[in-house]
C-alpha cells in the first residue's frame, strides 16, 4: 500500500481529516490494537523589535503565496519534536524515508512523499519504542502530570489529562472530543488488558505517534476577513509553518497560546512571536536544518572517496566537514549577526583534529575556533572541506562539478544535464599530454554539444584547483604548475580569493539565499507569479545590511508568508509563461 497525499489541501479540516483517515488510518489502528498484545536561551541578535509595524508590509506586492500543503515531517522535525514534549533524555533513534530533491530543496519535495505500508510499520516501531522510555519508572513521574489511583487499572481522569496535554503539542492543536476519548478509551481497554496503568497508556501514545495526524503536517486555510475572496492559513496552520521553518520542530506551547488566542491573526501579536522565535536558541536547529538542505550534506551519505588516493579520507572526515561548515554559518549569521555575503570571504571558522590533519594545522581537543593567515587562499565557505570534496570525483578534483554546485546551489542558477552521448575518453585519459584538470577539460570546450555548459561551469571550478579531490592544497599537478585563473559572469581573477571576492560581489549570491528561505518557510517551491515579491524580499534583505535574522523577519511577517493561493490552472500557467 502506497500512501500519497494529494495537494493542494482542502480548505475544510474535516475533508482533510476524512481524506486522512480514509487512506493510512486504518493500518494506523491495526497497529496500535497489535500493541495491545503482550506477545506482540542564549538569545540570539535580532532585528529591533521596535521596528514601526506599520511599516513592516509597506511596498510588499499583492501577489505571492502558496497552496496550503500536507507534508511529511521529517526525522529532525520528529525528533526535535518529541525531545521538546518527552524531554532531551530520550533515545530517538529514528530514520524516516529520504526525500527527493526538487528545486534545489529536499524540502520541496515533502508535500509529494509517499509512505508505503513497510515504512509506516518502521515508524510504528520507533513510536512503540519512544512510548516504553515515556512510561518508564525513570521518566513517568516527570512526563505525567498525576498518577493513577492504581498503577493495575485504567484511570480515565489521570489519562485524560496526560493525553490532552500531550495531544495538543504532537497534534499541534487541541485534541477534539471526539479523539480525546477515542484516546481514552484505547487507554483504557489496554490498561484493563494488560494490568498496567502506564502500558495503556503506552498503547495509546504509540496510536497517536503514528497517526497522520502527527506524521504529517497538514495546513487548512480559512477565509481572510481583512481581504475579501482571499484565503489565509487559520491560526494553528501558520503557528505550525513558522516553528518548522525557524526551529525545525512543532510549535511550543506559548505558540499555540497565541494561535489559540487569534494572536497570529494580528501583526502585532504575530511580531511579538517571531521576534521570540528569532531571540530563542532553538532558531539554531532551523537553521542549522535549512543550510544543511540548501547546501545538499544529505548527499554525503552516499560520498566515498578512493581509499588507495585517500586513505585519510573517511566518514568522520565527511561528517567533520559538514559539521565545520555548520559551525561557520550558524557563528557567522545567527551568533554574530553578520553580513550573509561575508560567508564567502571570512577566513574564521572553526577545526576539528580530524580537519586539522587535511588543513595542515597542529591537531587541538575538540572543537576550536580558528582564522587562516591573510597570505591563505583559505578564505570562504568554497575553500571548506565540505564544498571541495563534496563537488570532487571519488580519486580526483572536478572543476566542473565544482563550477556546477557553485552555479546552482549558490545563485539559483540550473545548470543542463550533459547530453547522453558524451565522450568522457579524452577527460580520463591519463596520457601526460593531459598533465592537469585545465588541460583535460579544455577538451570539452572543443566539442560544441559540451562547451555552452561548460563556459558556465568551468571557468569558476578551475580557480579551486589549487585544492584536490579531498580537499588540500596543492600548487602543482603532476609536475605543473596549477594555473587558477577564471571568471564569473564578466569578473576575471586569478585565484581562490579572487573567486571568493567575485562570488560575494554577485548579486545572484543573496537572491539565491531569498528565494531558498522563502520555498522552504512554504513547503514548496516559488512561482513564476512569485517574481515581484522576491524581489521585495531582495531589496529589504539588502537594506538591512544582508543580516539572515533580519530576512527571516521580513519573509514570516510578510502577508505572503500565510497567505493562501490555489495553484492556476495548466492553461492559466502556460499563459503566464
Amino acid at each position: 500500500m502506497s500512501v500519497r497525499p494529494s495537494v493542494p489541501v482542502p480548505s475544510s479540516r474535516k475533508r482533510l481529516r476524512a481524506a486522512l483517515h480514509g487512506s493510512a488510518i486504518g493500518l494506523v489502528a491495526a497497529l496500535a490494537l497489535s500493541a495491545c498484545d503482550p506477545a506482540g536561551d542564549t538569545a540570539s541578535q535580532t532585528p529591533a523589535s521596535a521596528t514601526d509595524l506599520a511599516s513592516i508590509r509597506a511596498g510588499e506586492p499583492q501577489e505571492g503565496g502558496a497552496p496550503a500543503t500536507l507534508r511529511l515531517v521529517t526525522t529532525d522535525q520528529y525528533v526535535h519534536t518529541l525531545s521538546y514534549v518527552f524531554g532531551p533524555s530520550l533515545d530517538l533513534s529514528v530514520s524516516f524515508p529520504p526525500l527527493q530533491r526538487e528545486k534545489g530543496l529536499l524540502a520541496n519535495s515533502a508535500a509529494t512523499a509517499g509512505v508505503t505500508a513497510s515504512q509506516l510499520e518502521q515508524f510504528q516501531r520507533a513510536a512503540a519504542g519512544v512510548a516504553a522510555q515515556v512510561v518508564d519508572p525513570s521518566r513517568r513521574h516527570f512526563i505525567f502530570p498525576c498518577e493513577p489511583k492504581a498503577e493495575d487499572a485504567a484511570d480515565a481522569e489521570c489519562a485524560s489529562a496526560f493525553i490532552s496535554k500531550v495531544g495538543r503539542l504532537l497534534y499541534r492543536r487541541p485534541l477534539t472530543e471526539g479523539e480525546l476519548q477515542a484516546w481514552i478509551a484505547a487507554a483504557g481497554e489496554s490498561a484493563d488488558k494488560l494490568k498496567d496503568f502506564y502500558s495503556g497508556i503506552a498503547v495509546a501514545l504509540e496510536g497517536m505517534l503514528i497517526s497522520p495526524d502527527v506524521l504529517f503536517i497538514a495546513e487548512t486555510a480559512e477565509p481572510d476577513p481583512e481581504h475579501p475572496g482571499q484565503e489565509r492559513l487559520d491560526s494553528y496552520s501558520l503557528a505550525s509553518r513558522l516553528s518548522y521553518f525557524l526551529w525545525n520542530a512543532s510549535p511550543d506551547d506559548e505558540l499555540l497560546q497565541a494561535a489559540e488566542g487569534g494572536k497570529l491573526q494580528t501583526l502585532e501579536g504575530l511580531a511579538a512571536e517571531v521576534d521570540r522565535m528569532l531571540a530563542s536558541p532553538r532558531l539554531e536547529d532551523g537553521m542549522r536544518a535549512f543550510f544543511d538542505d540548501m547546501f545538499a550534506f544529505a548527499e554525503f551519505d552516499s560520498l566515498a572517496k578512493d581509499p588507495e588516493i585517500y586513505p585519510f579520507f573517511t566518514g568522520v572526515t565527511l561528517a567533520d566537514a559538514r559539521e565545520q561548515t555548520l559551525r561557520t554559518v550558524i557563528d557567522h549569521l545567527i551568533t554574530r549577526n553578520q553580513d550573509y555575503r561575508d560567508l564567502y570571504t571570512t577566513r574564521e571558522t572553526f577545526i576539528s583534529p580530524t580537519l586539522a590533519a587535511l588543513y595542515k594545522l597542529p591537531a587541538k581537543p575538540g572543537w576550536t575556533p580558528y582564522e587562516f593567515p591573510e597570505d591563505s587562499q583559505r578564505l570562504g565557505l568554497l575553500t571548506q572541506i565540505s564544498f571541495l570534496a563534496g563537488h570532487s570525483h571519488p580519486g580526483r578534483s572536478s572543476p566542473t562539478a565544482r563550477g556546477k554546485a557553485l552555479r546552482e546551489i549558490l545563485l539559483c542558477q540550473p545548470v543542463p544535464a550533459p547530453p547522453p552521448n558524451v565522450d568522457f575518453s579524452a577527460v580520463e585519459n591519463p596520457d601526460a599530454s593531459y598533465p592537469t584538470q585545465r588541460d583535460r577539460v579544455a577538451v570539452h570546450l572543443k566539442n560544441p554539444s559540451c562547451a555552452g555548459c561548460h563556459k558556465i561551469t568551468d571557468p569558476m571550478g578551475l580557480a579551486l584547483e589549487n585544492f584536490d579531490g579531498a580537499g588540500r592544497f596543492r600548487t602543482s599537478e603532476n609536475g605543473t604548475l596549477i594555473d587558477t585563473s577564471g571568471s564569473l559572469d564578466g569578473i576575471k581573477f586569478d585565484s581562490p580569493a579572487g573567486l571568493a571576492v567575485a562570488l560575494h560581489d554577485n548579486p545572484a549570491l543573496p537572491s539565491c539565499l531569498v528565494q531558498r528561505l522563502y520555498s522552504y518557510g512554504l513547503g514548496a517551491p516559488a512561482s513564476g507569479d512569485d517574481f515581484e515579491l522576491l524581489d521585495y524580499f531582495d531589496a529589504r534583505f539588502q537594506a538591512i545590511g544582508y543580516k539572515l535574522p533580519g530576512i527571516l523577519r521580513t519573509i514570516v511577517l510578510s502577508e505572503a508568508f500565510s497567505r493562501v493561493e490555489e495553484p492556476k490552472a495548466p492553461q492559466q500557467t502556460a499563459q503566464a509563461d
